[in-house]
């Protein structure tokens, strides 16, 4: 049986001549709209000329020039404090730019500023250049998917430990698509899987991570399916998929266009959904 859907915005808090003011203002405005969920990313870079593959992941080309941004917690917080019913978070948090300890409390303290409305973006991180400019090691893709697991862990505990303990149910989203690594985690620590994945390959993923999930005795149903935003085209096809969150990536100089054609076929398709 379908669910209804909702939408999401990744609103990038960076790009060329972007100032905080800017992205406030568009933070209040997405807001109004009706928007449900509200992301930002966790680079120190504006990436350039991304490419992203459902196979090979995420990768960039040619000059990566430096423009204005704005480091994603500091702001998350921020957004927390200026909104009051849109649910908030990072996608992703690259776990290996924070001690992840150090993150379950950060994660904890922006769920109180916003009254309950964080979702806990996490991921393995991927862009070369915030790890060089910023002295962390880059390692391999391997090394990082043994930091990611790690850091899943001790998050999980610390979140149990901290005083006061979050204040909302604070899900866990985890981004990514790799079979042998990524989806296990996602079976076992994961409230949201968020991908960019093609129809064609999207039931396959989605098999393995219910077999991860019945392996460890988990109904892979309580895990939400999210997916980016790629065009009303598509927008059923993928719902009918099973997934229910979409995200529309708003890059500098963050049109709300596209956003305002997936609000309207969100209540259109959820209108359908309840008659």
């Amino acid at each position: 049986m379908n669910k209804p859907v909702r939408i999401g915005v990744q609103l990038v808090q960076g790009g060329p001549g972007v100032t905080y003011k800017h992205v406030r203002d568009k933070v209040m405005r997405i807001e109004e709209m009706g928007t449900d969920v509200l992301f930002n990313y966790d680079h120190f870079h504006v990436p350039h000329n991304a490419n992203i593959d459902p196979v090979e992941g995420i990768s960039v080309s040619g000059d990566q020039l430096d423009v204005e941004n704005f480091e994603c917690w500091s702001t998350l917080a921020a957004w927390a404090e200026q909104t009051e019913r849109i649910q908030l978070g990072v996608l992703v948090t690259g776990v290996g730019y924070r001690n992840p300890d150090l993150l379950a409390d950060m994660a904890r303290t922006v769920d109180h500023i916003s009254g309950g409305r964080l979702i806990l973006g996490l991921g393995a991180g991927w862009y070369e250049k915030d790890y060089r400019e910023y002295g962390y090691e880059f390692g391999t893709v391997a090394s990082r998917m043994k930091n990611f697991a790690d850091a899943l862990e001790r998050i999980k505990r610390r979140l149990t430990l901290l005083n006061p303990r979050p204040v909302g149910s604070m899900p866990i989203l985890i981004g990514g698509g790799g079979e042998k690594k990524t989806l296990p985690l996602v079976a076992r620590y994961a409230d949201i899987w968020h991908y960019f994945d093609t129809l064609e390959t999207l039931a396959h993923k989605n098999k393995v991570l219910a077999d991860s999930a019945a392996a460890l005795g988990r109904d892979h149903t309580e895990i939400e399916r999210s997916q980016e935003w790629t065009g009303l085209e598509n927008a059923d096809a993928y719902a009918d998929a099973g997934v229910t969150l979409f995200t529309h990536v708003l890059w500098a100089p963050h049109d709300l266009d596209e956003l305002k054609k997936a609000l309207a076929w969100r209540d259109e398709r959820n209108k359908r959904l309840e008659g």
